[in-house]
C-alpha cells in the first residue's frame, strides 16, 4: 500500500493522489499549487498525513474555472484570497477579452477557409451556394474531383487565379451564360444545324469562350474536351439530357470548327 494512503479515511479528507483523480489534474500540478500557496491541503489524518478537505476541493474547482478562463495563477490567488477583490468586474473583463479572442479566431477560420478553397479549387462558394447557383443537378464534389484530376496542370493554376476573387453574383452571371449557351446548343441540335456551318462554328467559339473565362482554352484543348463529351458517361448523360444526341453533335461541331482553324482532331492534344 502506498504511504500516502495508509491510515487515511474519507472522514480525514482526500490524499493528493485521490484529489488529483477527482478534479482531473496531475499530482505535480497540486504540488505546485501547494508550493505557491494557491491551494494547500488543510487537513491532517490521524497518522499525520496532509489531506484535502471538502473546502479545499471546492477551492480547487474555483481555481480550475478561473484557469479555464485564462486568468494567471497569481491573479486567481488574489481573487480567492482578497475579500475586496471584485470578482464580477474581473469576470466581465475576462468575458470581453474572450469575445474579442473568439472574433479574432473566427476571422482566422474564415481566412483559412478562403485559402483552403483557393488551394483546392478557387471557388469561394459553399456547397449550398453552388447548388443554388448551378441547379439541383450540381454536385459540389465535382470541384474536388476536378482538382484531383487536373490539379497539377497550368490550366488549373489559371482557373484558381481567375476564380478565387469571384463573388456569388459573378458565379450567378457565369451560370446564366452557360445556361443560355446550352439552351442554344440544344435548340441548334433539334433544328438540325450542321457541324461546320457558320452557325455551328459560332456556337463552337461561344463554347470555347466560356471555357476561356477560367483558363486559356485552345482549339486543340477544346477538341480533347469534345472527345470526353462522348467517351465519358457523366458528360454524355448531361448533354443528352438537354437534347437527344447533343453530346455527339457538340463533339462534331467542335471538331469541324477546329479543322477550320487548322487543328486535326485525330492528333489534337491537351497543350
Amino acid at each position: 500500500m502506498s504511504c500516502d494512503t495508509e491510515g487515511v479515511t474519507e472522514q480525514d479528507g482526500l490524499t493528493v493522489g485521490r484529489t488529483a483523480t477527482l478534479v482531473g489534474v496531475s499530482v505535480k500540478t497540486l504540488h505546485h499549487w501547494d508550493a505557491v500557496a494557491l491551494v494547500r491541503p488543510s487537513g491532517r489524518t490521524r497518522a499525520g498525513y496532509r489531506v484535502y478537505s471538502a473546502e479545499d476541493i471546492a477551492r480547487l474547482h474555483r481555481v480550475l474555472v478561473y484557469r479555464e478562463l485564462g486568468f494567471p495563477l497569481s491573479e486567481i490567488g488574489r481573487l480567492l484570497d482578497d475579500p475586496t477583490a471584485d470578482a464580477h468586474a474581473h469576470l466581465t473583463r475576462q468575458r470581453r477579452e474572450l469575445r474579442d479572442r473568439i472574433a479574432r479566431l473566427e476571422h482566422m477560420v474564415s481566412a483559412v477557409d478562403r485559402m483552403a478553397a483557393a488551394t483546392r479549387g478557387g471557388m469561394q462558394l459553399t456547397a449550398e451556394q453552388q447548388v443554388g447557383i448551378f441547379g439541383s443537378e450540381w454536385n459540389p464534389e465535382w470541384v474536388d474531383e476536378a482538382a484531383e484530376r487536373w490539379g497539377g496542370t497550368k490550366q488549373w493554376a489559371e482557373y484558381r487565379e481567375r476564380t478565387t476573387e469571384l463573388t456569388p453574383r459573378d458565379w450567378q452571371e457565369a451560370a446564366a451564360e452557360h445556361e443560355t449557351l446550352h439552351a442554344d446548343l440544344a435548340a441548334a441540335r433539334r433544328a438540325g444545324v450542321e457541324p461546320g456551318s457558320a452557325e455551328a462554328n459560332t456556337l463552337a467559339e461561344r463554347h470555347r469562350a466560356t471555357l476561356s473565362r477560367y483558363f486559356d482554352c485552345t482549339h486543340s484543348m477544346q477538341v480533347c474536351l469534345g472527345r470526353k463529351f462522348v467517351e465519358e458517361t457523366g458528360y454524355a448523360e448531361y448533354y443528352d439530357a438537354l437534347a437527344p444526341g447533343l453530346a455527339g453533335w457538340l463533339r462534331d461541331v467542335i471538331f469541324a470548327n477546329a479543322i477550320g482553324q487548322g487543328v486535326d482532331p485525330a492528333t489534337a492534344v491537351w497543350e
